[in-house]
């Protein structure tokens, strides 16, 4: 009975310090997004002031009115969220009806042809970022929604993480389901996709988020102001006033807000979806 109790206080104690280990790792982690906040409520004198302070003395909003004089944020938050979300959807749309055809239908080199598009993640992106640029360029999309979006529309690991969750339904669901008359379209929007809410949504949100923080390929194809995406237009910021730390700070919360709470609203479909996505049954 003593080796039990023993044994159960050893595992109590374990469990509060595992849970204190990570909470310690998670305040770590969120170090700088706190301290980013905190300095984006500063006034400029305490931001440079020796040695620095964590906490504002006096809580301002003057950096927030910067950043909306200065800069047309409003319109640089709605392109990334046209082009975030248009292409998270099309992501979506091309990742499933692909993951479809790799999980329920039978064709001579499917499985090579899965392989070779699962080897595309190995290709770094930078390698292909001068032929898109001619790419685009040469089809006349430079400062256009549809140059910016169009190579965010399809992802190797979105093809995969449905794939994986496609093959846990069994091959008699599907055989049922033609025996009842349902055709290959019915079942996919009427059984997998419904039934697949989890994954579907760890895959729009996660695409969402990249792109939203997507700097490069916007900056490369647009020269025009009015089409920089928010990322972009956070680099405006940037001069050579040395009271630029405050604008900059509350710049980057404007921007972190959505994406922080799409996270927020979906975090528990997310699990699910990750975990649905990456064992097979």
């Amino acid at each position: 009975m003593d080796t039990i109790v023993r044994r159960n206080s050893r595992k109590k104690i374990g469990g509060i310090l595992f849970q204190a280990f990570a909470v310690a790792v998670g305040l770590l982690v969120l170090f700088p997004i706190i301290y980013c906040c905190f300095v984006s409520f500063m006034k400029p004198n305490q931001i440079q002031s020796i040695p620095p302070t964590f906490f504002p003395r006096e809580w301002t909003l003057e950096n927030y009115g910067t950043v909306m004089e200065t800069t047309t944020i409003g319109r640089f938050m709605l392109n990334s969220l046209i082009v975030a979300g248009v292409s998270s959807i099309i992501r979506l749309i091309t990742a499933s009806l692909a993951a479809f055809a790799f999980s329920f239908y039978q064709f001579k080199g499917r499985d090579a042809l899965f392989m070779v598009c699962l080897g595309t993640v190995m290709i770094p992106s930078d390698v292909v970022l001068v032929t898109n640029y001619q790419t685009i360029s040469r089809l006349h999309l430079v400062n256009t929604y549809v140059g910016m979006t169009c190579i965010f529309c399809v992802a190797a690991m979105n093809i995969f993480m449905m794939r994986q969750n496609f093959l846990t339904f069994s091959k008699t669901l599907q055989e049922a389901a033609y025996v009842d008359g349902c055709s290959n379209i019915r079942f996919f929007f009427k059984i997998l996709l419904p039934t697949s809410t989890p994954v579907l949504t760890t895959v729009f949100i996660s695409s969402f988020i990249s792109t939203w923080n997507t700097y490069l390929w916007p900056m490369l194809v647009t020269n025009d102001p009015m089409m920089r995406t928010v990322q972009v237009g956070v680099t405006m910021l940037n001069n050579e006033d040395s009271n630029v730390y405050g604008p900059i700070m509350a710049a980057s919360m404007m921007v972190l807000i959505p994406t922080v709470a799409l996270f927020l609203i979906f975090r528990k479909k997310i699990v699910s979806g990750i975990m649905g996505g990456a064992i097979k049954g």
